[in-house]
């Protein structure tokens, strides 16, 4: 299928191709052109998916590990708050939703079709094909995992139904999703730590690894085995070397995110890097939508008089604009290890100091709002200087730069300020009135970037083209630890993760691994990457109240189990003649 829901007015999901022949032409023309039917398999990922405005957030958001910024709960609630008591809203996957099956269609043309491309062997011909596949595969994996069943399409549409009916979601695993993957781990190519956005033979395994174990979710162990083997397998690899598959890890967690390895990411067994330049852009939606992380995860630090929020600030590593993705108490706790010290990679996951990108004074005012002593006013920052600082207790000057902080011309922010242990919240309210520390916490550091293309510097519109990484190798170890524990191993299960937990400089854990352990350990190595709504889904963490309500109580308060699926936009629904029936329940 070519174009669907919105090649009809968003009232259908089988694609209108008035021009198939075309498309017959193409594929039997050369090779060089039928090549460009599978490209097009790519454009709606580029377009709403991995990098882009909202994808974050269907799948970190709404979890244990985030907040909306200064924890707000007025904005963005659909996202973070599961509508926040409100009506849900049912529009917002409405492009998500739309994409998915243009991008559907667009893998669905460039299989039919490949047959008649004149490939001298079939060899030849398996491995593009294999490239559609893996997009495929793709595609369904998030469609299922944000709606539960949909409608299964798996040829170019002959006509247009109104009445479309909805796939089970194991149905769809078995008959698409980890059929395609295999055929993709099969025949793609092993590529190098240069291939971007293309898959290669370790992304589909990643890939399919984590869609063997994220069956799980549906009530079946048939699949265990296989994502255990299908992890070990790059395990395997990258501890010998990667000769098979270039499976890698770095030697520490820094280098992991280290802007100077991010074009040619070692570890990423899926990458996806935007192109722009004088001559063109890779993006449909204009060449400052690349990619959008790098402006999610800052506080507020312009919350500060020592900070602007200006283009020249922007596209600065530390950058200035106000991000929506607060780490929640949970979160942060994760951290703080079992002798109470704190886990490397807090402090190389997190900005948690920040330079003054202007000159500043303390005055009255500034003095009041931050709880300074007098002493204070008329001391001055200067631009560059370390301005803010956020500290954990576990900080070695924790105790000395706490006791002076009123007297500091540095703005400290206490852990304590901004997070209650107790309530395993956010602390809202100081002294009847707004918390003015809680502008400010860790910033996830992951999608910083220094690397842009500035599309149009007077309306701060600049496109980060650093890459992101879909899939890394550390995370095969923890879907590894996940089978074993699901197989009743959880002492191999905390060797799998010691060996994440070793690379980063944590101390290792004993005894025998839990789900809640891996979980745990999930959140410290990946959050941020695409992966949390997911896992909580999988490891059944979504089917009530309970979990929210002990890490993320003010989440928990709005949580039902049928938001674990996400609203079926009625922006299409409304054109189906079925289109109640086939909304998910809650809506």
């Amino acid at each position: 299928m070519a174009m669907v829901a919105s090649a009809v007015a968003s009232c259908s999901l089988d694609e209108e191709n008035p021009g198939g022949f075309t498309f017959d032409n193409m594929a039997t023309n050369s090779v060089a052109s039928f090549e460009t039917l599978v490209n097009q398999c790519y454009f709606s990922m580029e377009r709403t998916f991995y990098g882009t405005d909202g994808f974050m957030e269907l799948t970190e958001a709404g979890t244990d590990l985030w907040t909306y910024k200064r924890n707000q709960n007025t904005a963005n609630t659909h996202y973070f708050w599961y509508y926040a008591g409100a009506a849900p809203n049912t529009t917002y996957t409405n492009t998500f939703w739309n994409t998915i099956y243009d991008g559907i269609g667009s893998c669905n043309v460039a299989i039919a079709l490949a047959p008649k491309a004149p490939y001298k062997t079939e060899a030849d011909r398996n491995r593009k094909v294999a490239e559609a596949r893996f997009m495929r595969a793709m595609y369904y994996y998030n469609a299922v995992e944000q709606f539960g069943a949909v409608t299964m399409i798996t040829a170019p549409a002959e006509n247009i139904t109104f009445s479309p009916t909805r796939t089970d979601p194991m149905t769809i695993y078995k008959e698409v999703i980890l059929p395609d993957l295999e055929f993709a781990a099969e025949w793609l190519d092993k590529g190098n730590d240069q291939t971007t956005t293309q898959p290669t033979k370790k992304a589909a395994l990643g890939l399919l690894a984590k869609a063997y174990l994220q069956t799980t979710e549906y009530g079946t162990q048939e699949y265990v085995q296989k994502a255990a083997e299908t992890a070990r397998k790059l395990i395997a690899d990258c501890e010998s070397g990667g000769a098979q598959y270039g499976a890698y890890m770095y030697p520490t967690y820094a280098e992991v995110f280290a802007e100077v390895n991010n074009k040619d990411n070692r570890e990423a067994l899926w990458k996806h890097r935007w192109y722009a330049g004088a001559e063109g852009h890779g993006s449909s939606n204009g060449n400052w939508k690349l990619n959008r992380n790098n402006e999610k995860f800052l506080c507020e630090i312009t919350g500060f008089g020592a900070f602007e929020d200006t283009q020249a600030n922007r596209i600065t590593w530390q950058g200035s604009q106000v991000g929506v993705f607060m780490p929640s108490q949970h979160l942060v706790s994760l951290y703080v290890q079992a002798d109470g010290t704190l886990d490397p990679r807090f402090h190389a996951s997190f900005t948690t100091e920040w330079k003054a990108n202007k000159d500043f004074t303390w005055n009255d005012d500034t003095k009041n709002n931050f709880e300074k002593d007098a002493a204070v006013v008329g001391q001055k920052l200067s631009k560059g200087e370390v301005a803010m600082r956020f500290l954990m207790p576990q900080d070695a000057d924790y105790q000395q730069s706490v006791a002076a902080k009123a007297t500091n011309k540095q703005l400290i922010i206490d852990y304590k300020d901004v997070y209650d242990d107790q309530l395993h919240k956010v602390i809202d309210m100081r002294n009847g009135n707004e918390n003015r520390f809680h502008y400010f916490y860790p910033s996830l550091s992951k999608h910083n970037s220094s690397n842009f293309y500035v599309a149009n510097a007077s309306k701060k519109r600049n496109g980060n083209l650093n890459a992101t990484f879909m899939i890394r190798m550390s995370e095969m170890y923890l879907v590894a630890a996940e089978a074993a524990v699901l197989q009743g191993n959880g002492a191999e299960a905390m060797q799998l993760i010691n060996k994440v937990r070793q690379r980063a400089g944590a101390k290792p854990l004993t005894g025998s691994a839990t789900i809640r352990t891996v979980l745990d350990e999930r959140g410290r190595e990946l959050c941020g990457e695409y992966c949390r709504f997911y896992d909580l889904k999988r490891t059944g963490m979504l089917k009530s109240q309970q979990y929210l309500n002990e890490t993320h109580p003010d989440l928990g308060n709005y949580f039902k189990p049928e938001y674990a699926l996400r609203p079926i936009s009625t922006t299409f629904t409304n054109g189906l003649e079925n289109g109640a029936e086939y909304q998910n329940p809650g809506y």
